[in-house]
């Protein structure tokens, strides 16, 4: 018999317990005296008996090289039904207003609608509909054939689905216009958007565009200073970067959460698959241009610095720390990074790195905003005060019979949230996965939180796919659906508050300004229900 290297092994008889057997002790003898090493034969201590291989059946041969066809032509199938969805989606909101591009408000140019506007391909209710249930249903076929497909395939198929997003119209949120009036504020008007709302410049070109004209800006002072940049581009040009900025972040996030998986020993193709096509992040976050995938970007930057064999936690919580100069929360996943950290003494230089990195945001933003560098946070203490009709805790209120979403009931699920986020602290703390952790910690916010804006699922996509924990990622894949559902008319019979829609009028005599949301005051506005599917 060949060994690997070319020595060879002659087998003779011998006793079945070989421990103390002659044989392998004269071989021993024998190779000291020779000092010959794997290049000759060699005297086996135990007998070595041939193993017949059997080889497979026909039909079981067969049937494996069918499935290893058919698997790459399923999944193929599926990329089509995820782009063909997108593309007939954008191009319906761009043949004429609807109520999926919110910001037809403030009318219908030619730089709104995009460059698919001329196509005509129409989107009633029930086509939006149907259009997100085949996206959804491709979505869950490529999973099932992600780790079969050509790299090169999904990536471009990623690619794709996300350009056809960027020369869309922005799709189920106007949000992308806030921060363009917020910028100008700033820029043009030389008002703080923290402590100053938009409705104070009703005469800007943006206004009639925007959605939420009395909200003060909930952004992190590096977002709102880097979007005084948009202001020379004009309200076309603005949009357009916003735009650029969502989809260069989402495709940024994809490579990083795919590079992490990859060091974890896991499917960089399914990662991918799992956060690049995801419906979401397609329909609901790059569609509408969302600053939220500039927090995901963060995400990813901090699991791919800390996946591998040389982890650099402290780089990763700078990542984190400039995903908080965008949003408050990607800070949540800061100190489950810091427990993870092997030894005590790593551990100090990482918070050391974090506390270093959130004094230099707090400078940027005394730099820009001199004594209100910190007044987003108020901003976002004020959404809290607001209900969304689909939160958690507005859909239990409504089963269980309460009037509204009393205070006290919010207060149940803040508890139950801070209870998950000590457990996976404290289980981070003796060795548990801090990814898994934080994916916990970050789904019991979204749970908790009465102010749920559906986006807000892209934060948990990145640390989803790099889990190897089946039940996150299930869990997410639930609330992703569900942050779909809640768009679709067939959950109206479940999921609608009895009585419809709750709007509020506002007269303040501003010319174009009626049938807006009336959000004055968030500190004294408490169990109002939005409903914020359009």
């Amino acid at each position: 018999m060949l060994l690997a290297d070319g020595a060879s092994v002659r087998a003779r008889p011998g006793p079945p317990d070989g421990r103390n057997s002659p044989y392998r002790l004269a071989g021993a003898q024998h190779a000291c005296r020779t000092g010959r090493r794997n290049n000759g034969p060699i005297e086996a201590a135990t007998p070595v008996t041939g193993a017949r291989i059997t080889p497979p059946a026909p039909e079981t041969a067969n049937r494996a090289r069918a499935g290893s066809r058919l698997l790459p032509a399923v999944g193929a199938a599926g990329l089509l039904g995820v782009l063909g969805s997108v593309f007939l989606i954008c191009a319906g909101a761009a043949s004429a207003p609807s109520m999926y591009v919110p910001a037809r408000a403030g009318g219908w140019p030619d730089w709104l609608a995009g460059p698919l506007r001329g196509i005509e391909v129409g989107l009633s209710q029930q086509g939006f509909q149907t259009l997100t249930l085949v996206m959804c249903a491709s979505y869950l076929i490529v999973l099932l054939a992600a780790r079969s497909l050509p790299w090169r395939l999904l990536a471009a198929s990623i690619v794709a689905a996300q350009l056809i997003l960027l020369v869309g119209p922005p799709l189920m949120s106007q949000d992308v216009f806030g921060y363009l009036a917020f910028a100008r504020m700033g820029s043009l008007h030389g008002l703080d958007p923290y402590t100053h709302v938009a409705a104070e410049v009703f005469a800007d070109p943006v206004f009639p565009f925007i959605g939420w004209p009395f909200q003060r800006s909930p952004y992190g002072p590096l977002f709102s200073l880097a979007s005084y940049g948009t202001t020379p581009l004009g309200i076309a040009g603005g949009l357009w970067a916003f735009k650029v900025v969502a989809v260069s972040s989402s495709l940024g996030a994809v490579a990083l959460v795919a590079r992490a998986a990859g060091r974890l020993g896991q499917s960089r193709r399914w990662a991918a698959a799992f956060v690049g096509l995801n419906p979401v992040l397609l329909e609901l976050a790059v569609g509408g241009a969302h600053n939220d995938t500039l927090v995901m970007l963060t995400i990813g930057a901090a699991l791919a610095l800390t996946a591998g064999a040389s982890p650099r936690f402290r780089s990763a919580s700078v990542a984190l720390v400039v995903g908080v100069g965008v949003k408050i929360s990607a800070g949540l996943l800061l100190p489950c990074m810091a427990l993870a950290v092997p030894s005590r003494r790593e551990r100090w230089w990482v918070a050391a790195s974090a506390g270093l990195s959130l004094i230099a945001l707090v400078a940027v933003g005394l730099v820009g905003f001199g004594a209100h560098a910190l007044g987003f946070l108020n901003a976002v203490g004020e959404q809290q005060q607001l209900v969304a009709t689909h939160s958690l805790p507005a859909e239990t209120a409504r089963l269980v019979g309460l009037s509204g979403t009393p205070s006290w009931w919010r207060d149940l699920f803040l508890g139950a949230f801070l209870v998950v986020l000590a457990l996976a602290l404290w289980r981070t703390a003796r060795g548990a996965d801090w990814r898994l952790a934080a994916g916990w910690a970050t789904l019991a916010l979204l749970l908790s939180t009465a102010w749920l804006l559906p986006w807000y699922a892209i934060w948990l996509l990145p640390l989803a796919a790099v889990s190897a924990d089946r039940r996150l990622r299930a869990a997410t894949l639930i609330f992703c659906a569900y942050a779909i559902l809640i768009h679709l008319p067939l959950a109206d019979p479940l999921l609608s508050p009895p009585g419809g829609r709750i709007h509020y009028v506002v007269h303040t005599g501003i010319p174009g300004f009626r049938h807006r949301l009336e959000l004055t005051g968030f500190q004294i506005v408490r169990d109002v229900q939005l409903d914020l599917r359009w």
